[in-house]
């Protein structure tokens, strides 16, 4: 059975963040970031140009999937409820309803899966977002919809 792994980029540097998906024979980093840049210096390496040269030198395949990013109006939606909560992009622990709601209605239902699935084939896989947690961000929307429509396996890489 296939496995798509998810990845974010907080809490990890480029080395430990190499290390991760080594560990978990990673070959194709499918990167779901709206932006492909993270602020702050201590992730610069996860910038696009840094991170796909870092990724061709560990042997691993990337290809940006901007049609499974949120839209700029549903990350606002987000940032009204961490607010709400009190917690940052960086410490969020949860994905508002109505994100999740829009998201898989407005983004992962009109989107054609199978390409995707076809193009995975046999590799292993991960998705890369920036949150730490796997359930603070909408890769594991992603990996929830190609585990029930296609039987992936889904493995959550944590720092």
């Amino acid at each position: 059975m296939a496995t798509i792994a998810t990845i974010g980029v907080y809490g990890y540097d480029r080395d430990s963040f190499l290390a991760a998906l080594a560990a978990a024979h990673v070959e194709l980093l499918l990167d779901v970031r709206q932006r492909r840049g993270v602020r702050g210096s201590e992730y610069a390496w996860a910038n696009a140009r840094r991170l796909q040269e870092a990724l061709a030198e560990a042997g691993i395949a990337y290809t940006h999937l901007k049609e499974l990013a949120p839209t700029t109006e549903m990350r606002e939606l987000q940032y009204r409820e961490d607010a709400r909560r009190g917690e940052g992009k960086r410490s969020r622990t949860v994905l508002a309803p109505e994100y999740v709601e829009r998201y898989e209605h407005e983004i992962l239902e009109p989107v054609d899966l199978a390409p995707i699935v076809s193009w995975i084939g046999a590799k292993k896989a991960a998705l890369l977002c920036v949150e730490r947690d796997p359930e603070a961000c909408h890769r594991s929307l992603i990996a929830a919809r190609l585990h029930d429509e296609w039987g992936f396996e889904v493995e959550h890489l944590r720092d």
